[in-house]
Parts: C-alpha cells; structure tokens; sequence
C-alpha cells in the first residue's frame, strides 16, 4: 500500500523534469587462493591469466579512461575493488577520482557502497549483516575518502532486518527492482520512503524493469547510443506527470561488465548516452544522491522480505533447487546447510576463546576491516578491544580466529550458488575458505571442526562430473597443511 506524504517543495530549477540514472554493478568475486592471497590461472579467460584480468582490460579500464564512472551511478565490489587497487592503480585513481569530482560539484558523491562478500543477506545471521554492511562501508571510506549515501545489497537481496541494520548504520538509500515493492504497477520514476520498525526509514529507488532488461539482455537495444535516447527513453515517461511538470527519474539498473565485457563497445555506447545522446531530448543524466537532494519521497511504500532481482522465487537460487537452475539445483541445499552449520561451529570457537578476554567479540570481528585495510595492526586493535595487556599468544590465537572469521565470511559469497553446476571455479572458492577458516581455527585452539564440515559436505554433489564437495574440501585441506 503506497502511502502520500510531506515534503518539501522539490527544486525542479535545479533539476530538469526528465532525468536518466544508469547503475552499473561492478563486481568479481574472490577469487584468491587463500594459502597464497593470488588468483591462479582461470580457464576460459584467455589470452589472461584470470578473468579479473580479463574483464578489467575489456571492462572497467575503458570504462574510467572515457570518465563514465563520474556519469553513471555505480558501486565497485571491496573484493574487486581491491584487486585493481593492486592491479591497476591508475585505474583505481581515476574510478574514485571520478566520485570525488561529483562530490566537488553537486556535495553529493554518486558512488554506492556494497555488502562487503556479496553475501545473500537475507540468509544471514543478523550478526554477519552488521559485518558485512559494516566492512562494506569502512572499504568504501577507506577508498573514497568519504561516508557513503546508499549501499548496493547483493543481487538486490532484501529483508526488513538488512534495511534496519542499514538504517542504524547511517546508510540512506539502496536500489531495488520494482517486484521487490509490496505494491503491484509500481510507479518507479520517484524514489520511495520505506518504513522501518522503531519509527526508522530508508529511501529505496526502483528500477525500470523493461529499460533494464532490456539494456541488459537485448544487445539490439545498445548499439544506437542517439536511438537509444529518442526511442527507448523518451517513451518512458509518464504522460499525466509530463502534464503536470512533475519530475522523474528512469533508472536503468545493470550489471557493470555489461559495458564492454559482456557487450563489446557498449562503455562507448554508455560514454555517449550520458554525454550527449540523451541531452539532445531533453534529458538529464544524474545519480540518486543528487536526486534525493532535490527530489525527496514523497511517498511510502513497504518491501518484499526475501526477495531479489535475478531470482523470481525469492532467494531460493542461493539457498535450494529453483527452475533458475534448469532442473540441476539439487546441490544447492546441502551446500548451504553444511556451510551454516561449519559457521555456527566456528562461531562457538570463536566467541568461547574470547570469552573473558574480550567484552563484545561481534564489535570486534566488525573492527578487524581496518587490519584487512591496512589501517590499523592486529594486535593493537586486538589489545584495544581488551583494554588491557594481554600476552602475546594469546593475540596470536586472536588474530588467528579473526582470519578465521574473515574466511567465514567470504565461504558465504552469492556466486557460489549462482550457477546450474557445483563444479565451477566459485563454489569450489567457496569450500576452499571454508577449508582455510577450519585450518586457521585448528591451529589457533586444536578444535578440528573438519570431520564435521567434510561430512555435511558430502551431500553436494556434482550433477555433470560428480565431483563432490568433501573431495574439493579434503583437498584444500592436504595443501594448506604442507604449505
């Protein structure tokens, strides 16, 4: 049910009466051994080694070198982000050299911050959703020197508990597809404020789903950046509300590597629809922080618990066997399970060996982002968190669950359960943190947490080779052991 509310006066003199908002989603998973912190060879991206080298060089370089990314509204993954802060530094500098000359302009960046594993947040404990929104945010100020506006959820996953816990932690607004809304023939050129339980809100913009999908699966649509604009946006407008002078917003929500990667020249085509085309008819590019600066809600409307955009039931493709899957899903299930149940198995480790030593253990897994970042030392911030000396063994066995607990959270990536097959590089990165996470807590306190973890996943299989997840984990476990 959408409800009217007040607001102030929108200033559409600073703002034209049409506007266009393209996000990209820019994103790889993990994709680093975890014994060695480098990305092995990768099959099928050739002539690179791997395909983060891949798609960068057809993807995100094009991209910042023809200045789309102070055009778009996007979001870089931490994961991937930090790769190319390694790989490609100049790249690197331009993409957050792009948000901060927005920032300059409007006050307001149009980067969005990111769950920081692209884990499926509704499947999470409410404990790694403050983790992983916290991680994300701390990456982004880390990055873009600056608190981030809105955060990407991972494929769009959402509950009420995530958007709270966004809420609480400064964040104002994400994007959503429009079936995620609790109303049906949404109007999806203004942005919606959504009521939280405590008297809470947070903005949500929805996106447009024909223009997306179509952008996004139809490459006939992208060729044309000027046909684009006179045929395809200009249609889309509402006409009682160009009748009335009201502003909207069309927003086209997309998967980044589309723009080059998935369609060659299309970062060209993006560079010439933001730059021009769409100016010539009269509309205007923009982002959603700039929006909201002019154009706040004036209306509510609740969301769809357990809901994303590229799975139509729900978040069952992350969790179970879903046609999403083509009929081979059935591994699905297992692989959750027996990864939830390795994760409460670590947990328990985790927080009885900081019993007494550490009054909130959660606060501090939450804090151990600055050590991942470079900012601050392990054992500083492990003493911190005691308030008082502690032996140094004893930080060792806490730096060593920390890293324990930071491959828990990256054995939860979504890509893991994406695909139709177990057999693929990412579910089998996957198992391999998991295996690091059960190694790293055996040497810190002698529990052995593998036969428990191997036996649960025994149950995954491969329904094309028949490889099992046991075999991928044992394996992991052998190499580890004689590093």
């Amino acid at each position: 049910m959408i409800n009217t509310t007040n607001s102030r006066e929108s200033m559409l003199t600073n703002m034209a009466t049409q506007a266009i908002c393209v996000h990209g989603h820019f994103y790889q998973p993990p994709r680093e051994d975890p014994r060695t912190g480098l990305i092995p060879s990768e099959y099928g991206a050739a002539p690179y080694q791997n395909w983060n080298e891949r798609i960068h060089a057809e993807c995100y370089r094009p991209n910042a070198e023809l200045g789309n990314f102070e055009r778009l509204s996007f979001n870089v993954g931490p994961t991937l982000f930090s790769w190319i802060a390694t790989h490609d530094p100049t790249t690197y500098r331009q993409i957050v050299e792009q948000d901060q000359a927005n920032l300059r302009h409007n006050g307001v960046g149009n980067a969005m911050a990111q769950a920081y594993n692209h884990a499926i947040m509704p499947l999470a404990s409410r404990a790694d959703k403050v983790t992983q929104i916290a991680w994300g945010i701390a990456d982004f100020e880390h990055r873009f020197g600056r608190k981030p506006e809105g955060l990407w959820l991972p494929e769009t996953a959402v509950d009420t508990e995530t958007l709270c816990v966004m809420a609480d932690l400064g964040l104002t607004f994400t994007i959503l597809a429009p079936w995620q809304a609790d109303t049906p023939n949404l109007d999806t050129t203004e942005p919606y404020s959504v009521p939280l339980p405590g008297g809470r809100s947070i903005t949500a913009f929805f996106y447009d789903r024909d223009l997306s999908g179509r952008v996004s699966f139809d490459p006939a649509m992208t060729t044309n950046a000027d046909a684009f604009a006179l045929r395809d946006l200009s249609a889309r407008y509402r006409a009682e509300k160009l009748a009335r002078d009201e502003p909207q917003l069309l927003l086209v929500a997309s998967d980044g590597e589309l723009y080059g990667h998935h369609q060659p020249f299309r970062d060209k085509f993006l560079a010439h629809l933001l730059k021009s085309a769409s100016a010539q008819v009269g509309i205007t590019p923009t982002y959603p922080a700039l929006w909201l600066k002019m154009h706040p809600p004036r209306r509510t409307v609740g969301i769809r618990d357990n809901t994303s955009w590229s799975c139509h039931h729900g978040v069952l493709r992350w969790s179970g066997e879903c046609d999403c899957a083509n009929g081979n899903g059935r591994w699905k299930a297992p692989l959750r399970a027996a990864l939830d149940t390795l994760a409460t198995g670590l947990d328990e480790v985790y927080t009885e060996a900081l019993n007494g030593i550490v009054a909130d253990p959660w606060d501090l897994r939450n804090q151990y982002i600055h050590v991942l970042l470079g900012e601050q030392r392990a054992d500083e911030l492990i003493q911190d968190a005691a308030g008082r000396h502690l032996p140094a063994e004893t930080i060792h066995t806490i730096h060593l669950l920390l890293e324990a607990q930071h491959e828990r959270q990256r054995m939860f990536t979504s890509c893991g359960w994406f695909f139709d097959d177990f057999d693929r590089i990412e579910p089998k990165n996957n198992i391999a943190y998991a295996a690091q996470a059960v190694w790293l807590t055996h040497q810190a306190t002698g529990r052995d947490l593998a036969p428990g973890a191997a036996e649960g996943l025994r149950q995954v299989v491969s329904g094309r080779t028949g490889l099992q997840a046991d075999q991928v984990f044992a394996q992991h476990l052998r190499h580890t052991a004689t590093a």
